[in-house]
């Protein structure tokens, strides 16, 4: 068997027993044999800042490395205020530089996004899709996936425990998996 793809998964929120994570680590056992999910945290990325760019930070060159050594990026990503934490957004303007050279260029990118409400982060995965172009590599465009409702989808252990959610979520990394080594040859 070929070596699996290294694919790093990207969780917008840095809450502890976040639904994003648990939904990032669901996806991590659902992988096919042809994936290996890497779920990162943005704890300790710090903020971007361009007077740092000569000289970056330890932390930015240690994520943009993890990054460019990626096969893809699964971005898996909660709504706030209609758009996506302020976290993740300083993880890609810290991943994205320096101008021109963004660890993202020619990663296949995969978008999850989640709520607990009725909208399954609608927003916040458009948002993504307006960011990622011309600093990103492509965009899997379908199966689109907007997850609601994921409050009750785990049990008091963080798996998943929501039938339904688990056939979604296998559909989507099915795809991505077929889309990763498609853009990987």
């Amino acid at each position: 068997m070929a070596t699996p793809h290294n694919i790093v998964v990207l969780v917008g929120s840095i809450r502890k027993e976040s639904f994003t994570l648990k939904i990032a680590n669901a996806l991590a056992k659902l992988a096919p044999d042809t994936l290996k999910l890497d779920v990162v945290s943005l704890h300790g990325i710090s903020f971007f800042d361009q007077d740092l760019e000569t000289t970056p930070p330890a932390d930015w060159l240690a994520f943009r490395e993890k990054i460019q050594k990626s096969a893809g990026v699964l971005f898996v990503t909660p709504e706030y205020n209609r758009s996506i934490p302020g976290v993740l957004k300083n993880a890609i303007d810290v991943g994205s530089r320096p101008s021109g050279k963004s660890s993202f260029l020619g990663k296949p990118i995969g978008i999850i996004s989640n709520s607990p409400g009725p909208l399954g982060g609608v927003s916040a995965a458009k948002h993504l899709q307006n960011i990622l172009p011309g600093i990103s590599g492509p965009i899997l465009g379908q199966p689109e996936i907007y997850l609601n409702g994921v409050g009750d989808a785990f049990d008091e252990k963080g798996h998943l425990a929501k039938e339904g959610l688990q056939k979604v979520l296998q559909q989507y990394i099915d795809a991505y998996a077929a889309f990763v080594d498609k853009h990987n040859k």
